[in-house]
């Protein structure tokens, strides 16, 4: 059984950072299986922020994060990080980690990540 657990959400002012976390147990590190940061604002449509290929490593990033977002993985404890840096007001959201064990054609879409987590709440103030 995978289990998620996100943590390291807060509030923080622009231009500040935070690093969020995701615990991952029952789930394999591999080239087929991708792990991903996703978000979702009031009023908005949960979109992706990053995902990485968990055998490659291979990170990839959403236009808007490019630059000041970096996900990557702590192997020896099987943790996703998330380190985010330049924080903007756009950037609060409710962040979800995401882990998929089946082909993912398209990193981006939550249709094919299976396993979630509970979600972190990340707040930027001016």
């Amino acid at each position: 059984q995978v289990q998620l657990v996100e943590s390291g959400g807060g509030s923080v002012q622009v231009g500040g950072s935070l690093r969020l976390s995701c615990a991952a147990s029952g789930y394999t590190f591999s080239s087929r299986n991708w792990m991903a940061w996703f978000r979702k604002a009031p009023g908005k449509e949960r979109e992706a922020v990053a995902a990485i290929n968990t055998g490659t490593d291979n990170p990839m990033y959403v236009d808007s994060v490019k630059g000041r977002f970096i996900i990557s993985l702590e192997r020896a404890n099987n943790i996703l990080h998330l380190q985010m840096n330049s924080l903007k007001p756009e950037d609060t959201a409710m962040y979800y980690c995401a882990a998929s064990t089946m082909l993912v054609h398209t990193w981006f879409q939550d249709v094919f990540y299976n396993y979630w987590g509970q979600g972190t709440q990340v707040t930027v103030t001016s």
